[in-house]
């Protein structure tokens, strides 16, 4: 279940890119959210684990 979804500007990202950050409680990222973003063409990035939640963050 998503907690909170937030897109993030090129120039307020680290990565330089449009970036979705996801919060997810979850123990890892569901592989239905792996396949989604795959599909739209988003860049999975690790990110560590954050309590009992999962941060996923994908860049274009």
């Amino acid at each position: 279940m998503a907690e909170a979804v937030d897109v993030v500007a090129p120039a307020d990202s680290p990565h330089d890119n449009w970036t979705l950050e996801a919060v997810v409680d979850s123990e890892s990222v569901p592989p239905a959210v792996c396949r989604e973003l795959a599909l739209t063409g988003l860049t999975l990035r690790p990110t560590p684990r954050q309590g009992r939640f999962t941060v996923v963050v994908a860049t274009v």
